[in-house]
């Protein structure tokens, strides 16, 4: 049997397959995932559907349970599925995946490397763009949560896809990539991987961080700073709020996807070139005596720059 293409995306097309993931959806818009197994049946509050009347139908039908429930099929969105898929290590939001793969400037060809596979929700985007002439190296410390990662790239990409590899341990002692357009950091330490970021990514490449709180946001940005070789770190995170759409009760939902993690990205600088310093002072006390980490040159601690 001819080995399927590799695709990075849920909605292969054609029939639908053993195997497969499909979006089940009823009329009050709740929704269920489910992998076709052929003899299984699913359980709704409205009674069975069988997996083989799903199997080899086309997506876009609507199916009727035992006690008469209507149920439309469709494979499930990227966007849809990981945010669902089995977790290790909780996912990278589909609202943030777009924007570290926009931001962050993710091009077909590129050469990246992903510190924290998590359970591989951000890896499928970064596969998807990439392309396979690019590359993409994922870094996963933990053994158990790797494993789950491939299962849920391949669930998606299927095995052996030409541009990934999977490496279990810490990337900052066994990465073997050498020349890095982009170094993707979702850990619970950013900032001791600015060194690594130093020797490997090329000159004007992206080192991005994905972090829960203010105080890893601090960390990694100040140690990019105080290495002069980044341009000025941006940072930000993204709120995402649905609309009620019905006649010309058109509102705001009630409710939304509020605070997941800040975003913070800078790119390289030329060998032995140094970012521009700020010409802004910075907001008083911001690198005052109650401030420990990491300083921008020039600024030393209760100095004249801090007052």
């Amino acid at each position: 049997m001819a080995e399927r293409p590799v695709s990075t995306s849920p909605a292969g097309g054609g029939p639908l397959r053993e195997g497969e993931w499909v979006r089940l959806s009823d009329s009050k818009g709740r929704k269920h995932n489910i992998q076709l197994v052929a003899g299984l049946e699913f359980s709704t509050k409205k009674g069975q559907l069988r997996h083989d009347d799903i199997i080899g139908r086309p997506e876009g039908v609507v199916l009727e349970s035992s006690m008469g429930g209507q149920y439309q099929v469709f494979r499930p969105l990227l966007s849809e599925y990981v945010v669902s898929m089995p977790r290790g290590a909780a996912i990278i939001y589909p609202k943030d995946a777009a924007h570290i793969v926009t931001m962050a400037d993710i091009f077909p060809g590129a050469r990246v490397v992903e510190a924290g596979a998590g359970s591989g929700s951000l890896t499928v985007y970064l596969l998807r763009a990439v392309g396979t002439e690019g590359h993409l190296g994922s870094y996963e410390m933990r053994e158990e949560f790797a494993e789950i990662a491939r299962r849920n790239v391949e669930q998606i990409v299927g095995p052996g896809h030409p541009a990934w590899t999977l490496t279990v341990g810490d990337v900052r002692e066994v990465v073997t990539e050498t020349e890095i357009d982009r170094l993707v950091l979702d850990m619970v330490d950013p900032w001791t991987c600015v060194p690594l970021a130093v020797e490997r990514l090329v000159p004007g490449g992206i080192v991005c961080a994905y972090v829960a709180t203010t105080t890893q946001l601090s960390l990694f940005v100040e140690t990019l700073r105080a290495d002069g070789g980044f341009t000025e770190p941006v940072a930000w995170e993204t709120l995402q709020r649905e609309w009620h759409l019905e006649g010309l009760a058109v509102r705001p939902d009630h409710r939304m996807i509020g605070h997941t993690a800040f975003i913070a990205m800078a790119r390289r600088m030329a060998p032995g070139e140094r970012s521009l310093e700020k010409t802004r002072r910075p907001a008083p006390g911001a690198y005052g005596p109650d401030y420990a980490g990491p300083r921008p040159p020039g600024l030393d601690a209760g100095g004249p720059e801090t007052s």
